[in-house]
């Protein structure tokens, strides 16, 4: 609904910024930059070509210095918080709230023995939950991709709205999605975090950050599913038990 930034019924973005004192601005979306014009007021426009459907990162960058827009919220993406704009993908609605049941997504803090701290999980409860106190039900473990954290999965993906659908259409039993964040180190060690992309030939590439060893399998196993099995309903053995994930968290999965 905002003016700025804005999506046109033919995928392309409209991006605009105040900026006076400017020599130069532009928007840079995920490496490929769109120069901006001034007008006789300050103000910076530029209407990009037609996007592909999807949820693109971006940022602004104001003679020479990159910076969220301020027009614009952010999300957790490519090792920091970064400047997000959806477009839409014409004639299709899975993602998106529909007049169905509704599950609902927790945010819990949970104590890990193995990194010595005190770790966040989010976790998507399916429609009906609290309302059939004796059903227990299977957990899906959805992991992240590199760069990005547990948050992406609902603020980015819609992960929450997709399931919702799913259940109501019997494409998918109702279940419990746990999404965590898929970096860990041990007690006393520095922890492997998001880092940001580099452009390698005109391709982006996420690379380490100096860390220790990423214990993420171990979190999960010896704390992680303790912690949803003692805490919600769920059909604890493993043939009700499954992991997937997005890049990285694919191969965690694996």
């Amino acid at each position: 609904g905002a003016e700025y930034p804005r999506v046109t019924d033919d995928s392309r973005v409209v991006f605009q910024l105040r900026a006076p004192q400017a020599r130069r601005v532009q928007a840079d979306i995920m490496a490929t930059k769109h120069e901006m014009t001034k007008d006789d007021s300050g103000v910076w426009t530029v209407t990009t070509p037609p996007l592909v459907p999807g949820f693109h990162y971006y940022q602004l960058v104001v003679d020479g210095t990159p910076m969220n827009d301020p027009a614009s919220r952010a999300y957790f993406g490519v090792g920091r918080d970064f400047s997000g704009i959806e477009v839409p993908e014409k004639g299709v609605d899975y993602y998106l709230p529909r007049d169905v049941p509704h599950g609902q997504v927790r945010t819990l803090w949970y104590r890990s023995t193995v990194t010595g701290d005190w770790r966040r999980c989010l976790v998507y409860t399916p429609p009906g939950y609290d309302a059939s106190p004796s059903r227990r039900y299977p957990v899906l473990y959805l992991q992240h991709g590199s760069g990005e954290d547990e948050t992406g999965w609902t603020e980015q993906g819609h992960a929450h709205f997709i399931l919702d659908n799913l259940i109501a259409e019997r494409k998918a039993v109702p279940m419990i999605v746990v999404m965590e964040k898929g970096y860990a180190g041990r007690a006393g060690q520095a922890p492997p975090s998001a880092a940001p992309p580099v452009v390698v030939n005109g391709a982006i590439r996420v690379g380490g950050r100096p860390g220790g060893m990423n214990v993420f399998g171990e979190v999960v196993i010896r704390a992680l599913i303790p912690f949803i099995d003692r805490t919600f309903r769920t059909l604890a053995d493993r043939d009700h038990r499954a992991v997937a994930g997005l890049s990285m968290g694919g191969n965690q999965a694996c």
